[in-house]
């Protein structure tokens, strides 16, 4: 996934308004403490934001409270992993779908697990 910052001035050209939202596909992680730019993370690539490599300083981590207020690069690494993990599912779900793969001889596991890799890649 990719890093990047948004400013708050940018934020209504990115997202829209409350009447005409545009929906992206981003989770935000961090913002400063004056709400005047934020970091999100997106498989996509966003030409109107500014992709970084490594995690300003500046920024509350906001993703995860139990998590702290610390961000740096393996927190945010952190989150790409979280985010995959919640996206597969239970290990139990996971069994399920591979004995009926086995009985139906269908990849429903393979194709889903594919979809997250490629919905939460690592950086």
């Amino acid at each position: 996934m990719k890093l990047y910052k948004i400013e708050a001035t940018n934020w209504e050209t990115f997202f829209g308004t409350a009447e005409n939202p545009i929906v992206r596909e981003v989770t935000i992680i961090a913002q400063t403490p004056s709400n005047d730019a934020f970091l999100l993370l997106s498989k996509d690539t966003h030409n109107s934001l500014e992709l970084l490599n490594t995690v300003p300083t500046g920024f509350d981590f906001t993703y995860c409270q139990e998590w702290g207020l610390t961000i740096n690069d393996a927190v945010v690494d952190r989150v790409i992993l979280d985010l995959r993990k919640k996206a597969y599912g239970t290990i139990e779900n996971q069994l399920d779908v591979q004995y009926w793969d086995i009985v139906n001889s269908t990849t429903t596991w393979k194709t889903s697990i594919n979809t997250v890799k490629a919905n939460y890649p690592k950086r």
